[in-house]
């Protein structure tokens, strides 16, 4: 675990292990419009540095099942959950979440995208300012590896159904694709600067 690196001017990236599942996770903060993206804390001290740094005031959630520290975020600074309307009964009632549906505006100027296929709240984020865009379960990296899926055990329930979600998957990418960004931000890899749009549409155009 590490405190959060400045990727861009004013973009914030770290990894920690998830407590739950145990493999690192990655997690992002747009200091000026005070956003967190997929919030694991950093460290202990993860808390006192984005006092330092915000406090941050909301959290935009690519996946319901990416509320992470949420909580325990909500309980420090008051911050408001965004995540996908029909992920909401994924989360704990008490984080107050606030729903939103594909193409709308959330807050610090950033605009939500459907993706869907994996599960009907999987999403990406587009953030305009930065020239980049997060992205949930459906694409990963492994350390500075290729774009990939997860391993099929983790994909679907049904090895037969993994050739169709991967094919509706890729296609959501392309889509994607279609909007302006550099940089994709990953919530499972690290991130791919500046050709992360070249990487993604390289990698949802290739067939398995």
């Amino acid at each position: 675990m590490a405190l959060p690196k400045e990727i861009l001017p004013g973009l914030f990236h770290w990894t920690a292990v998830h407590p739950r599942i145990g493999v690192p996770v990655h997690s992002y903060y747009l200091a000026r419009e005070r956003v967190l993206i997929d919030p694991l804390l950093p460290t202990p001290g993860g808390l006192a540095w984005l006092r330092k740094h915000g406090p941050p005031k909301h959290i935009l959630l690519t996946n319901a099942l990416h509320s992470r520290h949420s909580a325990k975020l909500v309980d420090a600074f008051g911050c408001s959950v965004w995540c996908h309307r029909s992920g909401l009964s994924n989360l704990a009632p008490e984080l107050g979440a606030r729903p939103y549906v594909p193409g709308d505006r959330l807050p610090g100027g950033t605009r939500a995208f459907r993706i869907g296929t994996l599960c009907p709240h999987e999403s990406a984020i587009l953030l305009p300012r930065y020239k980049a865009v997060a992205v949930a379960d459906g694409v990963i990296r492994r350390d500075k590896g290729p774009l990939a899926f997860v391993p099929d055990s983790l994909l679907v329930d049904d090895p037969a159904d993994a050739p169709r979600v991967k094919r509706g998957l890729k296609a959501a990418y392309r889509r994607l694709c279609g909007q302006s960004f550099k940089h994709l931000l990953m919530a499972h890899g690290t991130p791919w600067l500046d050709d992360g749009h070249e990487a993604l549409l390289a990698w949802a155009t290739v067939r398995d």
